[in-house]
């Protein structure tokens, strides 16, 4: 067996790689895309908030206990109508919902779906 040693690259070719940007580099922000990013958030946070405490006290007026309901299916009806409210409210406040990902989205529903279902179980009580 033959021992090869890995060859070091050049000092040119460091310099070359340093040039080239890396695809896993994070760009940092600055003072002012962080409050832009800051403030965005919170109002993400504040209006998944309103809508599931709208969605608990209608939920209250509209089914009471909902006995004869699958507590499931009332569950999937909210996360659905809450999500495409979402996609209509928040460009309305210039929030951009095409940059929103899969863990945003997730975020927001899990939002709805805690405070629908903590407002409507206090309601109850």
């Amino acid at each position: 067996m033959k021992n090869k040693k890995k060859s070091r690259p050049s000092k040119k070719e460091d310099a070359e790689n340093k040039d080239q940007k890396d695809p896993l580099q994070i760009k940092e922000k600055t003072p002012e895309e962080r409050k832009q990013s800051h403030i965005e958030g919170v109002i993400k946070t504040a209006v998944a908030s309103v809508i599931g405490i709208i969605a608990g006290i209608a939920a209250y007026f509209a089914l009471g206990s909902a006995l004869d309901t699958p507590w499931y299916s009332v569950i999937i009806i909210v996360a659905i109508l809450a999500f495409y409210l979402q996609r209509a409210v928040l460009p309305v406040i210039k929030i951009d919902t095409k940059q929103f990902g899969l863990k945003d989205w997730l975020y927001v529903e899990f939002l709805v779906l805690d405070f629908f279902l903590v407002t409507w179980i206090l309601m109850l009580n």
